[in-house]
């Protein structure tokens, strides 16, 4: 997967883009991760990439003709390799909130730009270029870098052969639309707390039981907004059943 992020603090990604399962991934040339600071298309002089917003108000806006140099310049690059314009992500309070449905959606193309924005806002025209607007929820972050590193790692790691297991993803917590069951490891006791006995059983039909069960109990507790009766199959009615009635 192809990743362009435009933004005015290109050192912010260093670490967290560079470390971890994500470094990984570029090392093994699954993720190709250009950062392109647009203040460099910026025709101003003096550099400047914001002015004041017509009409007065608070505040300076993101002028348009920066971020649209910027983003041509990274879309012929990758035409150059091949690569379709695909996704173009605006980071903005007003977008659709991202979950991990969307981050499923996102894994799927080939290509993604993400902008990201500071000041007050954009200059409204600068949204002609995108095909999605996407938000992490209902608060304001100083800009949009934040945002779009946690879109990328939540959309990354669903890729194949990012994950050490690929198997992991699809048993993540609202990757399956509930919340993910207990998880223990060695040893078995710690310090008076015990591993559930069915999980040293060798039983892996009781375990996997075990495991839904747990899952829709924690979802239950926690957000029982997530669980769509309607959805579950027979089984999870049942074990939902006696979740109810057990914490009663």
């Amino acid at each position: 997967m192809k990743i362009d992020i435009l933004s005015l603090f290109p050192d912010m990604f260093d670490g967290p883009l560079g470390d971890s399962i994500l470094g990984k991934a570029k090392d093994k040339g699954l993720l190709d991760i250009n950062i392109t600071n647009f203040r460099d298309y910026s025709t101003n002089k003096h550099g400047n990439v914001d002015d004041y917003p017509f009409g007065g108000g608070a505040g300076m806006l993101l002028q348009a003709q920066p971020i649209f140099d910027a983003l041509a310049h990274t879309q012929e690059e990758a035409a150059k390799e091949g690569i379709s314009m695909g996704r173009v992500i605006l980071l903005d309070p007003a977008g659709k909130k991202f979950d991990q449905k969307e981050a499923e959606k996102l894994s799927k193309e080939d290509h993604l730009t993400f902008i990201c924005g500071h000041y007050e806002g954009y200059d409204e025209r600068i949204k002609t270029l995108v095909t999605d607007e996407y938000s992490l929820g209902d608060f304001v972050l100083t800009g949009g870098e934040l945002p779009a590193m946690v879109m990328i790692d939540a959309t990354a790691r669903l890729l194949s052969d990012v994950l050490g297991n690929d198997e992991s993803a699809p048993g993540d917590s609202f990757s399956s639309g509930l919340l993910e069951y207990p998880q223990y490891t060695r040893p078995a006791d710690f310090r008076g707390m015990t591993v559930p006995d069915v999980l040293t059983s060798g039983n892996h039909q009781k375990i996997e039981e075990w495991r839904e069960k747990e899952a829709l109990r924690k979802t239950y507790l926690r957000r029982p907004d997530l669980i769509d009766y309607s959805q579950l199959t027979d089984l999870q009615k049942k074990l939902l059943a006696e979740v109810k009635i057990e914490e009663e």
